[in-house]
């Protein structure tokens, strides 16, 4: 890396650039083309994402200011909406999709040895859909409610790092258990999912991936007990119970014995009720567990607050995928950059200078150091990074 560069070439010189290269190839993404190449794409949409641009007009009005900062780093010509708006439309998603999967693999192996506090040897995972709310007038196929459209983002996170290891983007009626059907993680893992998922047969087939779940339950559950366990009542754990499902198609679906837990948590005054399929584990660390699922809802969250995914530069599917994803590469890239040089700042602080130091000849170090001095413990604050 070369420290002459700007932070933001910096930032984009963590994308892997040869293989970048062979999935333009792959998906031809720039037949056609002679300007707007798809590396262009990116970085005008990286940019778009650091900034927050609210739109076309705005992002290609920024774009040309700065052009001469970005000719090296592939925007070689000065940009229209149309442009830009043509390359959302056709430019396939796919492409965005293989580079956040290349990106996700990097992170995965920077954050290998992290440890969660739980004591578990097998790797953790949270699964949950956010839903992006949509002008139904604009985007037509985005079928929601009679008066509104939407998306929704189906994602798994590996709890070690936040990293997304898995995200599904349907239309908001899309049922958040169907996407069962797709996820396929190591065999061994633990997945904490919420009362949305409950779909027994769907659970089943996740078991029989070698997977294991931990899901809030319904009270109104149809069981029989075949066992009660010895709780303690001091950790919250009020039942421990082997159930089987007692509704035919219930029990056609999950055939074998499950363990319900009632839990109090002290901190929100709730009774919770969980179902999962270890009975090795103890049953406060099952409600530790799941514990860890509100990490999903804070990725979420800091995505919506620190990047640009709720005002979109195209209308079709596509334009709407590929801005989701090339987000996703955004955010990937700058826990990357993070970990592989050791910055003890929350992420949020550094993307946010990143956005003001985006075109400062200094180092990504350097561009830290400069601002640390002047911070104390109060401004980094735990609000600023995710959970």
């Amino acid at each position: 890396m070369q420290i002459q560069s700007s932070v933001f070439a910096q930032l984009l010189s963590f994308a892997p650039q040869k293989h970048f290269e062979y999935l333009v190839r792959k998906y031809g993404a720039n037949h056609g083309t002679h300007s707007f190449t798809a590396w262009s794409h990116f970085v005008a949409m990286s940019y778009a994402q650091l900034t927050r641009r609210d739109g076309l007009r705005d992002l290609v009005a920024c774009l040309n200011s700065q052009h001469s900062k970005l000719y090296h780093l592939g925007l070689r010509h000065k940009l229209s909406r149309s442009t830009l708006a043509d390359a959302a439309e056709r430019r396939d998603w796919r492409l965005f999709e293989a580079l956040g999967q290349r990106l996700i693999t990097q992170a995965l192996a920077l954050h290998s040895s992290d440890r969660l506090t739980l004591g578990l040897q097998e790797p953790l995972y949270a699964m949950d859909s956010t839903v992006i709310d949509l002008c139904l007038s604009l985007f037509p196929w985005a079928d929601f409610k009679s008066t509104k459209a939407a998306v929704k983002a189906h994602t798994i996170i590996d709890l070690r790092g936040a990293i997304p290891v898995f995200l599904c983007i349907t239309t908001g009626k899309t049922g958040d258990s169907t996407v069962l059907d797709q996820v396929s993680l190591p065999s061994g893992a633990i997945v904490v999912l919420d009362r949305g998922y409950i779909d027994f047969k769907r659970l089943f087939g996740l078991v029989q991936r070698g997977c294991s779940f931990v899901v809030r339950c319904r009270e109104n559950l149809n069981y029989s007990c075949a066992q009660a366990h010895e709780v303690d009542a001091k950790s919250g754990v009020i039942r421990d119970q082997t159930i089987g499902l007692v509704n035919d198609s219930s029990k056609a679906g999950y055939p074998q014995a499950l363990r319900r837990i009632r839990f109090f948590d002290r901190e929100s005054g709730l009774h919770l009720i969980f179902l999962t399929n270890r009975f090795d584990l103890p049953a406060v660390t099952i409600a530790a567990i799941y514990k860890q699922r509100w990490q999903i809802e804070l990725f979420f969250k800091w995505l919506k607050q620190n990047l640009c995914i709720k005002h979109f530069y195209g209308n079709s599917l596509n334009a709407v995928k590929s801005q989701i994803w090339i987000a996703v590469c955004v955010y990937l890239l700058a826990l990357i950059a993070r970990k592989q040089l050791a910055l003890e700042l929350p992420l949020q602080l550094f993307l946010q200078l990143v956005e003001v130091n985006m075109f400062e000849n200094i180092s990504l170090h350097q561009m830290v150091r400069n601002a640390l001095p002047n911070l104390d413990d109060r401004q980094l604050s735990p609000q600023m990074d995710l959970f």
